[in-house]
C-alpha cells in the first residue's frame, strides 16, 4: 500500500502544480472552478491507469515512445500562451479569462491528458507489480484530487504576493513541467 501511495504522490505532482499555477494567475478562481478542476485531474489519473492496464504491455512501447512529446506540446503550448499574453497585458478587469485558464473547458481537458499521460505506463506497470487495477487507480485518482484541492488553495494564497508576475510565472511553470517530463523520458 505504501508503495501504490507513493505511486499516486509522484504521478499527481504534475497536475498538483498545474492546480497551484492555475491558483496563482486566476486571482478570482471560485471553488466551484478549483473543485471541478481538481475532479478532472483525478478523474484522468483514475481513467489512465485502467487504460494502460487494459491495453496491456503490448502496446506499452507505443505510448511510451510519444507520451512525454504530447506532454511537452500541450503544456508548452499552453504555458507559451500565457507568457506572451502576460507579456502584452496591460490591466484587464478581474475575472477576464486567460489563456491556459482552468474555467474553460477545453483548456481544462487539455491540462487534465497532458498531467495523466504517464499514469497510462504505470498502468501497464501495476499490473506487473500485481496490483488491482480498481483499487489501485482509485487511490491514484484520489490522491490526486485532494493534491489538486490543496493546491488550488496554495497558488490562490500566493497569487495575493505575486499579483503583477503571476500569469507569466504560470506559464513557465506548464512548460518547465512540460521540459521535465520529456527530460525524464529522453534522458531514462
Amino acid at each position: 500500500m505504501i508503495a501504490l501511495l507513493l505511486i499516486a504522490l509522484g504521478l499527481s505532482m504534475d497536475a498538483f502544480a498545474v492546480s497551484v499555477s492555475s491558483g496563482i494567475v486566476i486571482q478570482d478562481i471560485r471553488f466551484f472552478h478549483a473543485l471541478r478542476a481538481s475532479f478532472f485531474f483525478g478523474l484522468f489519473q483514475f481513467l489512465m491507469p485502467l487504460a494502460g492496464w487494459y491495453l496491456g504491455s503490448a502496446f506499452a512501447s507505443y505510448i511510451e515512445a510519444v507520451d512525454h512529446w504530447i506532454a511537452f506540446g500541450l503544456l508548452g503550448f499552453i504555458g507559451g500562451k500565457m507568457i506572451v499574453e502576460a507579456l502584452r497585458r496591460r490591466k484587464d478587469p478581474p475575472g477576464q479569462a486567460v489563456s491556459g485558464d482552468i474555467r474553460g473547458m477545453k483548456t481544462l481537458l487539455a491540462l487534465s491528458v497532458a498531467t495523466s499521460i504517464d499514469a497510462l505506463a504505470a498502468g501497464v506497470s501495476l499490473s506487473i507489480m500485481g496490483h488491482g487495477v480498481w483499487g489501485s487507480a482509485a487511490v491514484i485518482g484520489g490522491v490526486t484530487f485532494l493534491i489538486c484541492l490543496c493546491g488550488f488553495e496554495f497558488g490562490r494564497r500566493v497569487g495575493v504576493m505575486l499579483e503583477k508576475w503571476a500569469q507569466l510565472a504560470g506559464g513557465l511553470i506548464l512548460i518547465a513541467i512540460g521540459v521535465r517530463i520529456l527530460a525524464v523520458h529522453l534522458g531514462g
